[in-house]
């Protein structure tokens, strides 16, 4: 987003929406959705396949995600192909990916360190 549009748009006016789209990135079956469906686009029985629940959950999941603007879909044929809404969507969640990587790897080398000093 450019700076011009930041300007307009105030932080204020853009916090309760940032807030429900962390709402909705915290539940795991929503999180499974979108990375399943993060480099290409898939029919709901491939998600299904994927996750392994039911597809009248992913269904509803996959409703709501794109009543919130996450998620798009397309017709082709007898299919509906779901997809990430646009790259914000796939940055967003590659950088939160790599954000939990990071600190995962980080409490790992301190959990080593702690034990390795407290055999000393």
């Amino acid at each position: 987003m450019s700076e011009v549009m930041m300007e307009k748009l105030s932080f204020e006016t853009l916090i309760p929406k940032a807030a429900e789209l962390f709402s909705v990135l915290s539940e795991d079956t929503r999180l499974r959705i979108l990375i399943s469906i993060l480099n290409r686009e898939k029919s709901v029985s491939e998600i299904v396949n994927e996750i392994g629940i039911s597809q009248s959950a992913i269904s509803h999941q996959l409703r709501h995600l794109r009543q919130l603007g996450i998620v798009r879909y397309r017709r082709s044929g007898k299919n509906i192909l779901y997809a990430l809404d646009d790259n914000h969507v796939r940055n967003t969640l590659i950088q939160v990916f790599e954000h939990v990587a990071h600190k995962s790897v980080e409490y790992d080398e301190t959990l080593w360190r702690k034990n390795n000093e407290a055999q000393k």
